[in-house]
């Protein structure tokens, strides 16, 4: 893991695969680490570069005061933007999960020369806070039984990962799996301030960022081929808000994953892998549930 200079901020990155193949960009959510390493391996297999990397206040990248941003959404946009001419890359395939979804909606709509594909993965197509009438809310219930739990001691390693697991589990989630990614992240959070870390587990400074202007109206200039990865069970960004940005993209491909709820289980990884490096070869006209062609939604 290494950091790059982007608009005069640090950007922590990590990269696996041959650095002269095809780059494959993801955006964190907020962190690196919401992309599985066996994802990244297995795109890094099938003949690309991948490149993983922390949002602004997360990880290894600058973190300035994450209850008080100075950027915007845009900010981050241009960020993702600029990254492919900084690793000296041609267009990258760019991909964004979570709340790195919207920062890669709004990359490939403000800078559609930079990439060359696009993958969304558990995300929706408006800002964080009340959605859209056509959209599904987070479920409810499921929320209130996750915000009634007590924050942990955020400097205190075990208690963050424990928290994790057990917002995992109700989230639908592997809690091992988000227990031993919590110990990554506060492992590699700088400094031990209640604020930072609970930034880099949470991603709650994204909910104060300025995210206008909308952008969901502008879907239907996107372009390049799309790839819209979802979980059935996802109780955080219900499977209606990928099935809206399905039929929002032209030509999108929805890949639904019938067993997964807000993470990539390893389960799914050859799956989201194989769909991802067949994007763009003649496969954008369909759309994929469980792995079987159907019509596209758009």
């Amino acid at each position: 893991m290494t950091t790059v200079s982007v608009h005069e901020i640090a950007l922590g990155i990590e990269s696996f695969g041959a650095d002269d193949a095809p780059l494959v960009l993801l955006v964190g959510g907020t962190t690196m680490l919401s992309w599985p390493d066996a994802l990244c391996e297995r795109l890094a297999a099938g003949g690309r570069r991948v490149v993983r990397y922390d949002l602004r206040d997360s990880g290894a990248s600058t973190s300035a005061d994450p209850q008080a941003p100075t950027y915007t959404l845009r900010d981050l946009a241009a960020d993702a933007a600029a990254l492919p001419g900084v690793l000296g890359a041609g267009p990258a395939h760019l991909a964004g999960i979570g709340v790195g979804g919207m920062v890669a909606q709004v990359a490939a709509l403000d800078h559609p020369g930079a990439f060359s594909a696009l993958t969304l993965v558990g995300t929706r197509a408006v800002a964080p806070g009340p959605p859209d009438d056509d959209l599904p809310d987070h479920d409810r219930a499921t929320m209130g039984r996750l915000f009634a739990r007590p924050m942990p001691d955020w400097t205190d390693r075990e208690a963050v990962a424990e928290f994790a697991a057990t917002g995992a589990e109700l989230l639908g989630d592997d809690p091992v799996a988000a227990r031993a990614k919590a110990a990554r992240i506060w492992d590699r959070t700088p400094g031990t301030a209640a604020p930072i870390q609970m930034a880099n587990q949470m991603g709650m400074v994204f909910s104060r960022l300025d995210c206008a202007p909308r952008w969901r109206e502008r879907l239907p200039g996107i372009a390049i081929p799309t790839l819209v990865v979802h979980g059935r069970r996802d109780p955080f960004f219900p499977v209606g808000n990928g099935e809206a940005i399905a039929r929002g993209i032209p030509r999108a491909r929805l890949l639904v994953l019938e067993e997964a709820a807000t993470a990539i289980p390893d389960a799914a990884v050859g799956e989201v892998a194989e769909a991802m490096l067949t994007l763009g070869r003649g496969t954008a006209g369909a759309a994929v549930r469980g792995g079987a062609s159907r019509p596209s939604h758009g």
